[in-house]
This record gives C-alpha cells, structure tokens and sequence, in this order.
C-alpha cells in the first residue's frame, strides 16, 4: 500500500512540475508575441523585403483559462492607415513544449484598423464573431532554451491570394524578435507569392 502510494504522489508531483513548466512556457510565449516589431532593418540591407511594421496585442484578458487571444495588424510602414492583414490568433497549449497558434478572420476588418493602439481592442467581439482560417494553424515547439518555431501543415492552408492554392507559414518566436516566412504556392507547388529567399525578420520597436 505504501508503494502504491508513494508511486501516485510521484506521479501528482511530476505532472505538477509539468504544468508549471508549461504555464511559464506560455506566459514567455506570450510576453513574446506582444508588442510592435519591425522590419526596417532588414529592409535597408536586402531591397527584396520591405519596411512592414507588425503589431500583436493580448485581447479578452480572462476570457479563456486554457489560452490567449491576440489580435494582429501587419502593413507597410509607409502605409500604416492600410493593413494588408488583420487577424486573431488563439494560442495555446497542446502537448508538453508545443502550442498552437489558430487563425481567425474578423468580420469587418476595416473597422478594425489600428485596433492594437486601444486600451482594450475588439472588446465588441467574441470568440463566437470569428471565422477560423482552417489548415492555416501554426505548431510551434519551444527548442528548450531561446525560441519557439513551427509550421503550418503542408499544403493544408487554402490560398487563392495571386492564383495561389495553398499557404504555408514558417514562424520562429524569440526575445526580442520574430522570424515570419509566408509563401504561396499554386497546384503545381510552384511558388506564386511571398519571400524567396528566406522569412520577414521582425524587431521589437
């Protein structure tokens, strides 16, 4: 009896350990991911990127004990009034070291344009006002010491943006400093949109 329950408290311990590693995981992923990054840098070295200023913000603090909304505005800095994508990612955990990162569209992104400057954005939605952007889900999986990086599923995230069919994604989060690597690609696999020669590298501001 004694072993049997010496092994059960091993176990509650473990799993209790567990858990916090992945709460302080996810509390670091998040403090990440918020925040106003850029792309200048990057810009004035290589012609073939351009200046894109990258907004994250955590939205609906409480709403979800499991995870954490954010929303996210990405356009040039020499148009920042014209976003070229808005969107809600959900992240949260889903197995020991990886998270996800689902992706949401808004409805009406126009009103929502420079919604990452309010105190308390898209407080007039919910999760229930969204349209997952299905096969488009990052996985990222901590490396267990500087960062976070994943992927899309091949060719699971539809595309019709310049005769594309699918997207795929490419992320690397760390202090200071995002890796972005979106591509599109048509039924040949050839690719139709997007970098070539490597991801968006993005500085906090």
């Amino acid at each position: 009896m004694k072993k049997i329950a010496t092994l059960l408290f091993i176990v509650f311990i473990g799993t209790n350990i567990n858990a916090q590693f992945e709460d302080e995981n996810m509390n670091e992923l998040v403090e990440w991911m918020t925040g106003s990054f850029s792309s200048e840098e990057q810009s004035l070295k290589d012609e073939n990127y351009l200046n894109i200023d990258l907004h994250m913000v955590p939205i609906w603090e409480g709403i979800d004990e499991l995870g954490q909304y954010f929303y996210v505005e990405q356009a040039s800095a020499e148009t920042p009034k014209e976003p070229y994508r808005q969107r809600v990612y959900y992240l949260h955990n889903v197995d020991f070291d990886i998270y996800a990162s689902v992706v949401y569209l808004l409805p009406d992104p126009e009103k929502y344009i420079g919604a990452h400057k309010e105190k308390e954005p898209l407080v007039d939605l919910s999760p229930s006002d969204l349209t997952e952007k299905v096969g488009c889900t990052v996985f990222l999986e901590y490396d267990g010491f500087a960062s976070y990086s994943g992927k899309t599923e091949a060719k699971k995230c539809p595309s019709t943006t310049r005769g594309a069919s699918y997207a795929t994604s490419e992320v690397s989060i760390m202090s200071g400093k995002i890796l972005s690597w979106d591509q599109g690609w048509d039924k040949l696999d050839s690719q139709v949109w997007g970098a070539s020669g490597g991801g968006y590298i993005f500085k906090r501001k």
